[in-house]
């Protein structure tokens, strides 16, 4: 594939492997060394503001960059990669991802046990606000080259590109909490469904793994009649080189994603999340300007309004953001791959801008984006997180069609690897 400039990055290849071990540049130091001093600075700050809980989900998040930068894990990518040409080994690696975080899930909110906190999952309405936020965010990952987790992890591993991204889902954010009231309580909207209301957490974690492993199953039936690309080799090295600087399997990468939203959910009392952060950010920013957000029926409700008037780093997600792409920038200086490009084709960026804005609004009028929405409302047996996930879909086949207005590539079958 070639094309002016990609701003995906969020997978290299299908697994994640695009780069044997063996051919890696030497790690950069000077990176690296001002990777690990920020990311020090950063907690200790989070620690005086904030206290130990902060800092042990700052550290969470640092390790949601590590694993996310050495996997590339791509959700953009995975789904790109299924519509295009058939290739769903990424989507089973969601699948897994899914299955070992509902396995750990179901116990945790069956019991009620957390440190210090009640647990609770992300169960939100199911309705228009869903349909059309998942479908804009399907388009605007396309266009934009990346979802919500592979914008803080591509910053963080020096994709000058993604910035851009970065900074039209910081618009669409705060256009999405501005509009919040028309999604969520003009539009038609019920009420949150759960699985474990009816069926029990027992109940609820069969059915969803019955689901995973049949759409698993049809992603390789789909794979056997197109014939996609093959995926890309494993690499040379292995062992304690590997898991430093090399690329992790996706199968690898999935497992820890999912211990590592239970682990948050027991720390903070909530799944893993990332755009309402989006939304804090560039409502702070708005009101530096001049304008009151302070008005706005998203920022009056206790919670937002509270987050709104406290320091950023008071903020678990916020914080937890801001761990990952440190974390992605330690990874990525380490394996000597960290590259700021200083040129970037003016259509690349108006595709990053404009899908940015629209991942931005749809994550926010949607209740989450592939993190919140898709990963933690699934394991959460919600089931918004699942219709989240077929309208985004949806919307990446649109998405596709734009693709190269923007200078962007889309998979062929003749491609020799994805």
């Amino acid at each position: 594939m070639t094309t002016t400039q990609s701003v995906e990055s969020d997978s290299t290849s299908t697994t994640g492997e695009a780069a044997r071990v063996g051919d890696m540049p030497p790690p950069q130091r000077g990176a690296l060394a001002i990777g690990l001093v920020i990311a020090v600075l950063l907690g200790v700050a989070t620690f005086a503001v904030s206290g130990w809980r902060m800092v042990v989900l700052y550290v969470i998040g640092l390790a949601f960059g590590l694993v996310l930068f050495h996997a590339r894990f791509g959700f953009t990518s995975a789904w790109r990669q299924l519509v295009s040409v058939g290739q769903g080994h990424a989507l089973r690696a969601h699948m897994l991802m899914l299955a070992v975080a509902c396995a750990l899930f179901a116990p945790l909110l069956a019991s009620g046990f957390g440190f210090g906190v009640e647990p609770s999952g992300n169960v939100a309405p199911v309705g228009v606000s869903v349909a059309v936020g998942a479908f804009l965010f399907g388009i605007g990952m396309q266009i934009g080259g990346s979802c919500a987790s592979g914008t803080l992890y591509n910053v963080g591993g020096g994709q000058t590109a993604i910035v851009f991204t970065l900074g039209g889902f910081l618009v669409g954010s705060v256009l999405g909490a501005w509009h919040f009231p028309f999604w969520t309580a003009d539009m038609p909207n019920a009420s949150g469904v759960s699985l474990a209301d009816s069926l029990g957490f027992g109940g609820a974690l069969a059915v969803s793994l019955a689901v995973m492993g049949i759409i698993a199953g049809v992603s390789v039936l789909i794979g056997r009649r197109k014939q996609p690309p093959q995926v890309g080799r494993p690499p040379a090295a292995g062992g304690l080189k590997r898991l430093l600087r090399g690329s992790w399997p996706l199968w690898a990468a999935a497992i820890a994603l999912g211990l590592l939203n239970a682990i948050t959910l027991v720390v903070r009392g909530s799944p893993w999340g990332i755009t309402s952060a989006f939304a804090l950010w560039g409502s702070k920013i708005a009101q530096g300007v001049g304008i009151d957000v302070s008005e706005w029926s998203y920022w009056s409700a206790p919670d937002n309004a509270q987050d709104l008037a406290n320091p950023v780093l008071m903020h678990s997600t916020s914080v937890m953001d801001f761990g990952i792409i440190l974390g992605a920038m330690v990874a990525a200086s380490a394996a000597g791959s960290f590259v700021w490009k200083r040129r970037v084709p003016g259509r690349v960026i108006a595709g990053a801008l404009i899908g940015g804005v629209l991942m931005g609004y749809g994550a926010r009028i949607a209740y989450g984006c592939n993190i919140g929405a898709y990963f933690g409302g699934i394991a959460s047996f919600s089931l918004h997180g699942w219709l989240w996930m077929i309208i985004a879909i949806l919307g990446t086949y649109l998405g596709l069609k734009a693709r190269p207005l923007f200078g962007q590539s889309v998979p062929k079958p003749s491609d020799s690897s994805c």
